[in-house]
């Protein structure tokens, strides 16, 4: 007998096990180790549903919580309010964001999707004057300071899906969080290092030194523990209470009383009257696949329309990372962008949805693109959607084992929001109503500054059906880097073929409009760049864009993918 096998035999002894743990197909003729994967990155495998978020302490909190017999709604809110603990940079009780929901068909009822819109809202105290400096432009300092603050929704929005959905005690639920507040949570080195570099944004405020730094004003360092007792004793008070507990009561006056008492407009009925609003998904296709986006005010139509014009293009046979591929992503995002203008919220605007998001309307838009020349602003002209009608934040994505799933994105809107906090009550406060046009008139009218005005987001949480159950649930953060990185990430699996843990991993691109540069993260080949501009294209390098965190539904195992590009990341399987 041989002592030694040939490579050739081993690969053929291999190949029946690695069909069975889902490993690519080796591609004739090419090089690689006797394993032969073909693709870099691999995602986590569990079984029993995953959990994928941008910390990892909030992922086992997620996990634990499908272990214990909860649903993915469950996991959602546990995770929600964990986050808020150990991501206070995004995490939060005291921004917005949306949700959508798949619960699977159950008990002779049938499947149910739906979208949860708790993103911020202006105070009907509003004007127009708000944000404005002496010059009649938005200051950003009054927009980093309790003027800049909307009405918060994520209570109101996790308390939404759990009232729908829920299966485990709303108190049980919230409780991880109440722990980890009170009792402490260890920093990791990249926490404790968000938390230090606050120290100047924060200076102007004594509630939010006092909760991100010590005594003598010095920052916790890494492997310190760390506690937030109110908002420990605030998260008591809406385990016990619910949505009302923040909304209404000695909370909610304690919240409004310091946002009046820095400059803010926000007063106790606005926060009482603040609501989600539930409805339907955008639906839309992309070569086949079934996709449900998240409707306006957030971003989903944009990636909708995006596909929609990429769809109409042979984008496999372009390949992933070509001149002609990145080519075709810029110019798909130009037109994007020019018809972002028409995307906002009520009571004074309703966005052309249908229009923006519908096959004919992108087929129109997709007759611009050029592929030897790159578009100018002139070019990039806003389009008319209507005869068609008839950066920090953090995202989570979850699927259960009964084949319910949610994709939750959630914010302050800038890192650590407006740097306050209502004092007594442990609540970071967001930045959103800077999001809206001020100073702006004319071709703005979607996002002016209205009293009521549901505030705008690029937030675009996203879920690929495949034979009507749910495939890819998967989100980032990313402020303006958003919709694209959605767009790549959709695109890297549905025309590329690649698996879900190395369409987050592969080099990212960000076009904004018209005139704006192509931007680059590290990974490319330099010698694309001169291509590129040989195009048209004005190209500069970027920092990381985004950070999905995604999972796919393979039969009984889940493939979790997250994102490498921030750290503290992590995909969690039940089993």
């Amino acid at each position: 007998m041989r002592r030694f096998a040939t490579a050739a035999a081993l690969l053929a002894l291999a190949t029946p096990l690695l069909a069975q743990e889902g490993a690519p197909r080796p591609r004739t003729g090419t090089g690689g180790d006797i394993v032969a994967y073909d693709q870099i990155h691999k995602p986590v495998i569990g079984r029993g549903g995953m959990v994928v978020s941008q910390n990892v302490i909030a992922s086992k909190v997620g996990a634990e919580i499908l272990r214990k017999g909860g649903n993915a709604v469950d996991a959602a809110v546990a995770m929600g309010f964990a986050l808020a603990v150990t991501l206070p940079r995004a995490g939060n009780i005291g921004g917005g964001g949306y949700m959508l929901v798949h619960m699977a068909a159950k008990d002779g009822k049938p499947a149910q999707d739906i979208a949860i819109d708790y993103y911020g809202q202006a105070s009907r105290h509003t004007k127009p004057d708000l944000l404005l400096g002496a010059n009649g432009r938005f200051d950003p300092a009054k927009g980093y300071s309790m003027k800049g603050v909307a009405i918060p929704g994520t209570v109101a929005g996790l308390w939404e899906a759990h009232k729908r959905f829920g299966s485990m005690p709303w108190g049980t639920l919230i409780a991880p969080a109440i722990a980890m507040a009170e009792q402490g949570v260890i920093l990791s080195d990249d926490e404790a290092k968000a938390n230090a570099d606050q120290k100047d944004a924060m200076a102007d405020d004594p509630a939010a030194l006092a909760m991100f730094f010590k005594p003598d004003g010095s920052a916790y360092a890494p492997g310190e523990l760390w506690k937030q007792p109110d908002l420990a004793a605030t998260l008591k008070v809406i385990a016990a209470k619910g949505r009302d507990g923040f909304y209404t009561g000695p909370l909610a006056q304690r919240l409004a009383a310091g946002i009046k008492a820095g400059g803010g407009v926000i007063d106790a009925r606005d926060l009482a009257s603040y609501k989600a609003i539930v409805s339907a998904p955008i639906w839309s296709s992309y070569r086949g696949q079934k996709i449900a986006y998240m409707p306006p005010t957030a971003s989903g139509v944009s990636v909708a329309e995006a596909m929609n014009i990429l769809e109409t293009f042979p984008v496999r046979e372009q390949r992933w990372g070509s001149v002609a591929n990145l080519h075709l992503l810029s110019e798909t995002m130009k037109l994007v962008s020019a018809d972002r203008r028409l995307v906002g919220g009520g009571p004074d605007w309703r966005s052309p949805t249908k229009g923006l998001a519908s096959k004919g309307y992108a087929a129109e838009r997709a007759k611009l693109i050029r592929p030897d020349r790159a578009m100018g602003t002139k070019e990039a002209a806003d389009g008319n959607p209507y005869p068609y009608e008839s950066q920090d934040t953090t995202h989570y994505s979850i699927a259960d084992a009964a084949g319910n799933a949610v994709s939750n994105t959630y914010t302050l809107s800038a890192s650590y929001g407006a740097h306050v906090v209502a004092p007594g009550t442990g609540v970071l406060l967001n930045n959103s109503l800077g999001n809206l046009a001020w100073g702006r008139k004319g071709d703005d009218k979607a996002t002016l500054p209205v009293p009521g005005k549901r505030v705008g987001s690029t937030i675009t949480p996203i879920i690929v059906f495949k034979d009507e159950k749910p495939w890819l649930v998967t989100g980032t953060p990313g402020g303006g880097y958003i919709i694209a990185t959605m767009v790549q990430l959709l695109s890297n699996v549905l025309d590329h073929g690649l698996n879900v843990a190395e369409a987050a991993q592969r080099p990212r691109v960000n076009q904004g409009g018209g005139d704006a540069p192509l931007e680059l993260e590290e990974g490319f080949s330099p010698d694309i760049i001169p291509m590129l501009e040989a195009r048209g294209h004005k190209v500069r390098p970027s920092n990381t864009m985004g950070s999905t965190q995604s999972i796919m539904v393979d039969g009984a195992r889940f493939l979790g993918a997250a994102d490498s590009r921030r750290p503290d990341a992590a995909a969690i399987g039940v089993k």
